[in-house]
């Protein structure tokens, strides 16, 4: 895998490069004891009385992964829930109708046998769930190691338009799929801990890897134009992972002012793989989100979010994935998104509660703009419990 992924291009070269030479240091970082964090450092932590209680907006908004850090031995265990739901269609910011794509939309399948001229098969909408469980480890007061693993549901609903041409209806069939996602392990490295006496302020390093633990070749009934039934491999969206090891780079920025909380954060998802082992690599992502929160009381805070994404195209082609409708297309998986999310942060401060986080957040989409026609994303919300064992 090292080998093709070098042989692949500079960048990708220079992408691996880099992680050899952070890890390095980083593994430099754990032969020697870390100075004294300041106290309260990165924490961002109350006292009472004799429990050492944890604040609402010492975490991010529960939407952001990779926020914080722990003191030299804690552990934090964390679930979250995400679900999304998108319905309806886009080509750049415009909403597309069913039947002018079905009418309009050039199937690139064309010319194999039983391939109509256009998309006759509409997805016209999409849910997906996610369960994430995760770890976090300080390994030193400097160095975080974060793991995650998904669990992942997805249904997709879809029109069937009759023969060749015209905008008469066959039918409507669904596909779902679901298990294991990738799997990823993150190290957060410290790069600056400051402290005053109204507030503190971190900004830490992001350095992980994602591996294809999640299945590339699921399978399901469909209906096709000509009425047939027939189970096949399933559209790259309707996958479970990519296929390819994946660099996980990102850097994150949290302040703390009295009450009022902010941080701003970059992760990406660079391909390290031309091609999975079935012909293709999904397209690099990269994301960044910037956020406010405001703390009530110790117990809770609110928060304001937004959230940029863009995404490449797929490279390569799936031989196994093909037929008139949009999702078989590895070219319309490109685009833009913004999001603008708002959502609560709960934690206990006493007994038996004391360091239990509970949290929710809820997002819609301000701008897309997708090279589609695609599945436009209509809203998304997520829960999620953490507890850190260090707290109280």
């Amino acid at each position: 895998m090292l080998t093709n992924a070098i042989r692949s291009g500079p960048r990708k070269a220079l992408v691996l490069l880099t992680a050899v030479c952070l890890a390095s240091i980083a593994n430099g970082a754990l032969a020697h004891d870390d100075p004294p964090a300041p106290s309260g450092g990165f924490d961002m932590s109350v006292k009472d009385g004799t429990v050492h209680a944890p604040r609402a907006d010492a975490h991010a908004p529960i939407g952001v992964m990779a926020d914080h850090r722990h003191h030299k031995g804690d552990l934090m265990l964390s679930y979250r829930y995400m679900h999304m739901w998108m319905e309806g269609n886009l080509i750049g910011d415009n909403n597309v109708s069913p039947d002018k794509i079905a009418t309009t939309v050039p199937n690139r399948f064309f010319g194999a046998p039983g391939q109509p001229p256009t998309l006759r098969v509409v997805p016209m909408r999409m849910d997906m769930d996610m369960h994430m469980f995760g770890g976090m480890y300080g390994v030193t007061d400097r160095i975080t190691l974060m793991a995650m693993l998904p669990h992942i549901t997805k249904d997709m609903h879809h029109i069937t338009y009759k023969g060749g041409m015209g905008t008469t209806r066959l039918g409507t069939f669904d596909t779902s799929t679901n298990g294991v996602g990738d799997a990823s392990l993150s190290a957060l490295i410290g790069l600056i801990d400051a402290k005053t006496a109204e507030g503190a302020q971190h900004l830490n390093l992001i350095l992980g890897m994602s591996a294809p633990t999640g299945s590339i070749k699921e399978e399901e009934r469909i209906l096709t134009p000509m009425g047939m039934r027939p189970t096949v491999r399933l559209p790259y969206a309707m996958q479970l992972g990519s296929g390819t090891w994946d660099f996980l780079p990102g850097i994150v920025y949290t302040a703390r002012s009295g009450n009022f909380s902010y941080g701003g954060q970059y992760r990406g998802w660079i391909r390290l793989e031309d091609e999975n082992n079935q012909g293709y690599s999904l397209g690099d992502l990269h994301q960044g989100t910037v956020w406010a929160q405001y703390e009530w009381a110790p117990w809770i805070s609110n928060s304001i979010r937004v959230a940029g994404r863009t995404q490449d195209s797929i490279h390569g082609l799936d031989v196994n994935i093909s037929g008139p409708v949009q999702t078989a297309n590895p070219d319309f998986y490109s685009g833009e998104r913004v999001d603008l999310l708002f959502g609560v942060n709960l934690v206990g401060q006493h007994g038996a509660i004391c360091g239990h986080r509970l949290a929710a957040e809820v997002g819609v989409p301000i701008y897309q703009d997708l090279n589609g026609p695609q599945l436009k994303t209509d809203w998304t919300l997520m829960f999620g419990w953490q507890k850190a064992f260090g707290d109280c």
